[in-house]
């Protein structure tokens, strides 16, 4: 045979289906929670409670597999958790935090860093006031 062979057949090809996906409007607020979002300080420090009630309960055995489990390291664990070291009315004011509605977090963990490395609870305010006064007027309220 010189010549090739030629097949000739009728292909369909059907697009998916697009889902209608629902959205909620942009204007259409829940009056349960205020606009904006959560900082990202707040949301570390109730983690860092969480992970310390999963291992004082036993729900989890060590913290290391915690990390694992998380996939994060456990340097990054140990900072998370060394929030829990800062004095009760600092975690409040952290836990309180306005919500962000644009732009990036006023206050970031590694600023609360050295306050949560300092064992003293009065120097610890010290210098969370010392923190706000550097970031603007609405991000915290103050400890006294």
């Amino acid at each position: 045979m010189s010549g090739g062979l030629t097949i000739h057949r009728r292909i369909h090809f059907a697009t998916a289906e697009r889902r209608k996906v629902l959205r909620e409007k942009k204007d259409a607020t829940d009056p349960s929670r205020p606009p904006g979002r959560i900082p990202r300080v707040a949301r570390l420090l109730a983690l860092a409670m969480h992970v310390e009630h999963l291992v004082q309960t036993a729900v989890v055995p060590d913290y290391a597999t915690l990390a694992r489990l998380g996939h994060i390291s456990r340097a990054r664990l140990t900072q998370i958790l060394n929030l829990s070291l800062l004095a009760p009315e600092i975690q409040e004011a952290i836990l309180f935090l306005p919500p962000i509605q644009r732009g990036p977090d006023p206050i970031k963990e590694r600023d609360l860093r050295p306050i949560a490395a300092e064992p003293d609870w009065q120097k610890q305010r010290r210098m969370w006031r010392q923190l706000l006064r550097r970031r603007p007027n609405d991000t915290a309220p103050d400890v006294t």
